[in-house]
């Protein structure tokens, strides 16, 4: 028994329906920062926070061990920067 008695033309437009209103649910209320009297979304600040953690952390690094780079630099410092800016959005905006 097929659980939508919509003909098969009708069933695809009406998924995506339900899945655009779905996704756009959440975005009631965006979580924003007014500066200057301009909104911007939390998130911006984040990463800019997490960009600058991973900068001196690796400021810091270099320092410590010598110049000696992390074994893949280009996984390593963007997963960096994306675990300071997640821990910055949990510690600050949750």
């Amino acid at each position: 028994m097929d659980p939508l008695p919509h003909p098969p033309k009708m069933r695809k437009p009406l998924l995506l329906s339900i899945a655009l209103l779905a996704s756009v649910a959440g975005c009631s209320k965006a979580p924003s920062i007014p500066v200057s009297g301009a909104y911007f979304p939390d998130w911006i600040f984040c990463i800019l926070a997490g960009v600058l953690l991973t900068c001196v952390l690796r400021a810091a690094l270099s320092r410590v061990r010598s110049g000696m780079p992390p074994a893949l630099p280009l996984l390593v410092w963007p997963a960096l920067i994306v675990l300071l800016s997640l821990l910055c959005w949990l510690i600050v905006f949750n």
